[in-house]
């Protein structure tokens, strides 16, 4: 495998945000799109966000069709949905009368006219989509998933690289090449941060949403009435835990979601610029999906004290080399088609994490509109591209709020309403009837409460949860599994979480495992231990900032599941390096296969063996490092392959087992 040459993830002369690219005075037609969602012989699912109604003819050539077929794009298949007096989501989804063939280069184009606008294509309106000497972007429907390219976590204001650019160097190299091309790219969760957002890039949302007219709203609980008053008010930036009443009790609420608190172990959580509207949450998929929305605005720091002035420039700094290399990312995406599941921040660090959390947030108005507005965000710029058919009676709801926003005011009984609609969902995971099948795993909204202490974290999956699993993958030979967090993770980190979550503290570690909830750990290990399960299972994870791979075997079993666990994370983020070094040394000298540590863990029957970095330093087991995972399987499902892409321009990392 080759790499691409070293480069620093942004110039040494670092331009202010406002020099990267020219304001455009007119709105481009399309704006951010399209992304490839779904490929099959007799379908294709495509996402675009338009600045007006448009008129899509989609061209499709390849194959052993030498004349590119035509097919005009109605409301059958394309359903507009306006999130804004300029900005209209366009939700592609064709059946095709002739299947296409499978495994060869097939080309396409999306011709848009309209309101006076002349017919243009891809080339036309989006030439940064395309690769060198290309009049068009191109897809391969792979027969089976036998190169699959997956990671989590892509936070912008990161100064580790973009992941996503080495998914277009990589489809750039084998762009002729069918074999090897990916058959899916999976994004395993945090595809955005709600809660974590830069001053720099909430001061680029306030001005796309206001460029773009994108829907208002009301809001209750706060201190300011609507969305206006909310960009307009002096705490929008940096001190959003302002905006909530001072009541005693909105003080679990302001440490949930705005309190900054220090995190000893993991991380700090950033909630001060917490993306409240729904308008705010669309202007950032916008943002993190496509270069051209940045173009139309003019980002300008707004009245700061020192310390804040100080943060602001340095995230700018870090959202230079994330501006610059988002033409890639977007060409990447327009090329390889992409499956979704949410992890916490998508939508808030910590999301449902205990029964305890879930009563402090869901009960106030102000906090359940910010988990509501980002599940919405969620559902048409993710989760409709996995499984169009599911969504359509909330599609339709969906679409009447927006289209009855009244002076760009979405109607607040029918905002909650929805969200209420949303809530009630039963579960947003989904399986595909790939080769191997694929199973995508909801570890968020369905989950295990602890009846004893409603602060316990709550088990990532309920036990009716946890049975769908089991017989979506009983009695088949091989599964690709998604599991957003590792179902086997670091041993010792692991402690830690439960150490803190004993003391009553399961906020400050991120305490969400598989292991931290006793009913959930023992079922999930009985589903794989059962005499049905004989087969291959690839577990593939992301939310931890650092990636691994277990070999997982039955103790006592002479035949049974042959398990692994991979671990890709971050896309665009990392974990702090000398103390993931300390984990990483710890754990294996507290683990080690002789250490008695090991018959006290929940995973005692399971042996669990680690594969190695090809280019660790002596020992290590952990890969830190942004970039995407590339995992190459052979026929029966077993992975042949397993590669880290490092997005710092390093060679690939190879895990290999343990001579």
């Amino acid at each position: 495998m080759t790499s691409r040459a070293l480069e620093p993830p942004f110039p040494t002369a670092k331009p202010s945000l406002t020099d990267l690219s020219p304001v455009t005075e007119t709105l481009p037609p399309v704006l951010a799109g399209p992304l490839l969602r779904r490929v099959e012989p007799a379908r294709l699912v495509f996402w675009l966000v338009a600045s007006r109604p448009l008129a899509l003819a989609l061209v499709l050539q390849g194959g052993a069709h030498a004349q590119p077929r035509v097919i005009p794009l109605d409301e059958t298949n394309c359903q507009r949905l306006p999130i804004g007096r300029h900005a209209l989501l366009h939700l592609v989804d064709v059946t095709l009368d002739e299947a296409l063939p499978s495994d060869c280069v097939i080309e396409y184009d999306l011709r848009i006219s309209g309101e006076g606008l002349a017919e243009q294509g891809i080339a036309d309106w989006a030439p940064h989509l395309l690769y060198a000497g290309r009049a068009r972007p191109s897809f391969v429907i792979k027969s089976r998933l036998d190169r699959v390219l997956h990671g989590s976590c892509r936070k912008p204001h990161h100064p580790a690289a973009d992941g996503l650019l080495c998914v277009d160097e990589l489809l750039a190299r084998e762009l002729d090449n069918p074999t090897s091309r990916p058959a899916v790219l999976l994004m395993t969760g945090d595809q955005v941060y709600a809660d974590d957002v830069a001053g720099p890039m909430l001061v680029a949302i306030h001005g796309l949403v206001r460029r773009l007219g994108l829907c208002g709203e009301r809001l209750e609980g706060a201190v300011v009435a609507d969305s206006e008053e909310l960009f307009n008010h002096p705490a929008t930036y940096y001190r959003r835990e302002d905006l909530l009443p001072a009541f005693k009790s909105n003080e679990a609420l302001r440490e949930r979601f705005f309190g900054g608190v220090e995190k000893p172990v993991f991380t700090t959580a950033n909630g001060h610029n917490h993306l409240i509207t729904l308008g705010e949450v669309m202007a950032m998929y916008l943002l993190v999906w496509s270069p051209l929305p940045w173009s139309l605005i003019e980002p300008a720091m707004p009245p700061l004290d020192a310390k804040q002035a100080e943060r602001y420039r340095s995230e700018e700094n870090c959202l230079q080399g994330f501006r610059q290399g988002l033409p890639q990312a977007a060409r990447a995406l327009a090329h390889v088609p992409s499956l979704m599941i949410f992890d916490d921040h998508d939508i808030t660090d910590d999301w449902n994490l205990s029964a305890r959390w879930e009563e402090t947030a869901y009960g106030h108005p102000l906090s359940r509109r910010i988990i509501g507005n980002a599940l919405i965000a969620y559902l048409l710029c993710q989760a409709w591209g996995n499984q169009p058919e599911r969504f359509g009676e909330r599609l339709e709801q969906t679409q009447r709020l927006l289209e009855t926003a009244a002076a760009g005011r979405l109607d607040c009984a029918a905002q909650d309403q929805l969200i209420d609609e949303l809530f009630r969902l039963d579960g947003w995971g989904y399986e595909l009837a790939t080769d191997p099948p694929l199973v995508v795993l909801d570890t968020r909204t369905r989950r295990w409460r602890s009846e004893r202490n409603l602060s316990r974290p709550s088990g990532l999956m309920d036990w009716e949860a946890l049975s769908e699993l089991q017989q979506n993958i009983l009695d088949k030979p091989s599964v690709l599994i998604v599991s957003p967090p590792p179902m086997f993770g670091v041993k010792l980190i692991e402690v830690i979480q439960r150490i803190f979550s004993w003391a009553g503290q399961p906020l400050l570690v991120d305490a969400e495992n598989w292991m931290a909830h006793r009913g959930a750990a023992h079922v999930m290990m009985n589903i794989f231990r059962h005499s049905r399960t004989p087969g291959n299972y690839v577990v593939l994870s992301g939310d931890v900032h650092y990636s691994f791979v277990y070999e997982v075997h039955i103790r006592s079993r002479d035949s049974g599941p042959q398990l692994w666990q991979i671990t890709s994370s971050g896309v665009k983020n990392e974990f702090p390096r000398r103390l993931l070094d300390w984990f990483d040394r710890l754990n294996r000298w507290l683990y080690a296969p002789w250490s008695p540590l090991n018959w006290l863990t929940k995973r005692r029957q399971l042996e669990v063996v680690p594969r190695l970095p090809d280019r660790r330093n002596a020992g290590e087991r952990l890969w830190n490092g942004s970039g995407i995972g590339l995992l190459v399987l052979d026929p029966s499902g077993r992975p042949l392959e397993i590669h880290q892409l490092n997005a710092d321009g390093s060679p690939p990392t190879a895990f290999l087992a343990e001579s």
